[in-house]
């Protein structure tokens, strides 16, 4: 189980960088003049791979963390609420996954309205989603 642990890490670890850095490049997308065809080409084309790598990486670590509930046996019985609220950072996390696709087609199809600095605060989602579903994983506070 230990192995599977270990993976489950990994992968959580590499979807929530894809995570970090994608809402990074609709901030710079966000701010790419309308002249400048190129960056904004580039730019679109990042944030389509990383999208792509984020969401291939995003299965394992699901798949990984549902081994692991099944093996454990986590969050049945007294004492084990952390886990209900981990599991609806879970669900917090792959929404937000899903939404960044949202974006991401809105930018594609030119039909992006916000700002660069709404997308800065976009930004800032998964940093407290991560935190919070560490802290409820070591701290278990109920």
């Amino acid at each position: 189980m230990l192995w599977i642990k270990s993976l489950h890490i990994v992968f959580i670890a590499s979807w929530f960088a894809g995570l970090f850095y994608l809402p990074r490049i609709f901030v710079n997308l966000a701010m790419v003049p309308p002249e400048s065809v190129a960056e904004r080409a580039r730019l679109l084309l990042m944030a389509r791979k990383l999208l792509r790598f984020t969401t291939l990486i995003a299965v394992p670590a699901l798949v990984f963390g549902f081994w692991l509930w099944l093996g454990y046996g986590i969050g049945r019985g007294p004492g084990n609420g952390w886990m209900h609220a981990k599991l609806a950072i879970v669900l917090l996390s792959i929404g937000y996954h899903h939404a960044c696709g949202r974006v991401l087609d809105k930018f594609v199809g030119n039909r992006n309205t916000r700002s660069h600095v709404w997308f800065r605060w976009f930004n800032e989602v998964p940093v407290l989603l991560l935190l919070a579903a560490v802290i409820l994983v070591v701290v278990k506070p109920f």
